[in-house]
């Protein structure tokens, strides 16, 4: 429960800098619960004005009525546009956050969340945030006001006869908050399922090709139907128990207007009261059933923007990438590796004791089967993941003691799967911190790339838009326009993994020599299978379980007859 209150609290103070708009929504509640107390107050007035025959008051009841209705559609439209404005600023502001701090989250964090349940937390879950800050605070503040409003008033009518209803008030309590517990637990299991859903479409959406391929689609559809499922039946659990917990109010509300009722027709309770005051009396208490009715719902909303402000806050909590550095120096592109242990959270190492020294301008190869933890290693290059034990050092400067933008805009590289946005070709080679160069360099970096004889082809050429992920694309385009974006960045360090698989030869070729051209005096790291692409480096590497087990030139290797001889009698293909 404290946690809760903590939750709410620190949702409420997003709210602050709309403050001024909270003053016009609290003006406008007030108006309107003011003219639902004086609904009752005016049947009194008008039944008094018709038994006293006072015709002057009769005649103003028509002008009252029209007043009335206008004020209170004042009231509403204050109330109920600056709640929705509120709202609104309250879903961006937030969305933001999480957004910007996503982009910040370590690597290790997209791999323990399916992007389905990312997703679905940065348009689902915070979407619902609404129900437990502006919409709740609206229905406190407008129905709140409407029933305090008609208890003041029924007390000062008869404060004997409104004691029944307040004595009612705690068994009103328990059914809610025995509700709420309930709420919460199937809110959050709602989001979740959410999120199953979500992972399962969109899963099937970028892998169309191999569902297609496979026939795979009535497992898809199976897979969809039972993550659906779950969410309908934990969606229609919550609204069962919404449903069942406002008639269980009204039947507390009922039982108390009818001890109500029984007590008013009792001369020794109602004494002196008018006919006009009675009626009043039994149709402002009746009233009370509605804004009751509506603070029951609250508490549906409550929860369901609690369980989805725990998930969101979660994220916002969670430690972003350490970037405790603050050098900022250029590099040349040595890079020394010290006793560096890399360990998974499963605790299996990636790399073990590894030591390596690469001299600026030196290409070294990385060779060696599968999971030998070759990608592990230039990942902690590139600090998209942290060391567990050792040094890594650029020219002499420990890696945390780089600001790690500094570090990241002077490694560039080309990873094996290929990422490109749905964005023009030009917007692809000139990504992020490129955007500002001008034409005439993506042109000649396309052109070094190999890809540039095709761009103009293109009927919009470099502003053709490529689709989702580029697929309209060849994988070898694909590549060579990843290549290109590399080339462009102009960085000192150079990471090639798998650079060249999607090409075929006669592309390889090409682009083996603009690579030649390219990792001239940059220190470049090689990963690949093919024997062309790191025959002529300056080391070869080979690596298992993440140690290092051979070291050398090519022909050196050779002659030992070891793993490298191995493998290149193989031709890589292991």
């Amino acid at each position: 429960m404290k946690q809760d209150f903590q939750v709410y609290f620190r949702l409420i103070a997003y709210l602050k800098p709309y403050w001024g708009y909270a003053v016009l929504v609290l003006i406008g509640f007030t108006l309107s619960a003011a003219t639902e107390v004086s609904i009752a107050k005016l049947l009194e007035f008008i039944i008094n004005a018709i038994q006293n025959k006072n015709t002057a008051q009769t005649s103003l009841f028509p002008f009252l009525i029209v007043l009335l209705i206008f004020v209170r559609g004042v009231g509403s439209f204050l109330g109920d546009y600056f709640s929705a404005l509120i709202s609104r600023n309250l879903i961006f502001t937030i969305r933001e956050e999480v957004f910007a701090k996503l982009l910040r989250l370590p690597s290790n964090y997209y791999l323990e969340n399916s992007s389905g349940h990312i997703t679905s937390k940065v348009l689902f879950n915070i979407e619902q945030l609404t129900a437990a800050s502006s919409e709740s605070v609206q229905t406190l503040f407008k129905e709140g006001l409407i029933t305090l409003g008609l208890l003041g008033y029924l007390l000062y009518q008869n404060w004997r006869l409104t004691l029944v209803i307040l004595v009612f008030a705690p068994l009103i309590g328990y059914s809610v908050s025995k509700a709420a517990k309930r709420m919460r637990r199937l809110s959050t299991q709602v989001q979740d399922t959410m999120g199953d859903v979500n992972h399962v479409v969109q899963e099937s959406i970028l892998g169309q090709a191999v569902v297609k391929g496979y026939c795979g689609q009535t497992l898809e559809e199976q897979r969809l139907y039972t993550h659906s499922m779950a969410n309908l039946k934990r969606g229609l659990k919550l609204l069962v128990v919404n449903v069942l917990n406002t008639p269980v109010v009204q039947l507390i509300m009922a039982c108390s207007m009818a001890i109500i009722m029984w007590l008013a027709l009792r001369p020794e309770v109602l004494g002196n009261t008018s006919a006009a005051q009675f009626v009043s009396f039994i149709t402002a208490a009746g009233m009370l059933s509605k804004p009751i009715k509506n603070l029951t719902t609250v508490n549906e909303k409550l929860q369901r923007g609690l369980a989805a402000a725990h998930s969101v806050f979660e994220i916002l909590d969670l430690d972003g990438e350490k970037n405790t550095g603050t050098l900022q120096p250029q590099l040349k592109g040595n890079i020394e590796f010290k006793h560096v242990d890399l360990v998974y959270p499963d605790g299996s190492k990636a790399i073990h004791d590894f030591n390596l020294n690469i001299r600026a301008g030196q290409t070294v190869a990385l060779v060696g089967r599968s999971g030998a933890g070759k990608s592990s290693l230039v990942n902690l290059v590139t600090r998209f993941q942290e060391l567990n034990r050792g040094d890594i050092s650029f020219d002499g400067h420990p890696i945390q003691d780089i600001e790690l933008n500094s570090l990241r805009r002077q490694v560039a590289s080309v990873n094996q799967q290929v990422f490109l946005f749905d964005r023009t070709i030009k917007e692809n080679i000139a990504y992020g911190q490129l955007g500002d160069i001008d034409d005439e360099r993506v042109i000649a970096a396309a052109k070094m790339a190999y890809i540039h004889d095709f761009i103009v082809t293109l009927p919009e050429g470099y502003d053709t838009r490529l689709g989702s992920q580029g697929l309209n694309l060849s994988g070898g385009q694909r590549q060579r326009l990843a290549i290109a974006r590399a080339i462009l960045k102009d960085a000192p360090i150079l990471i090639l993994d798998e650079a060249t698989s999607a090409l075929d030869n006669e592309s390889e070729y090409f682009i083996q020599r603009a690579f030649e051209e390219a990792m001239r005096e940059r220190t470049t790291i090689v990963i690949a299978h093919r024997l062309s692409t790191i025959e002529t480096a300056d080391q070869i590497v080979v690596m298992d379980q993440g140690r290092i087990i051979e070291q050398g030139t090519h022909h050196q290797l050779l002659e030992q007859r070891g793993a490298y001889y191995q493998l290149y009698q193989r031709n890589f293909e292991e």
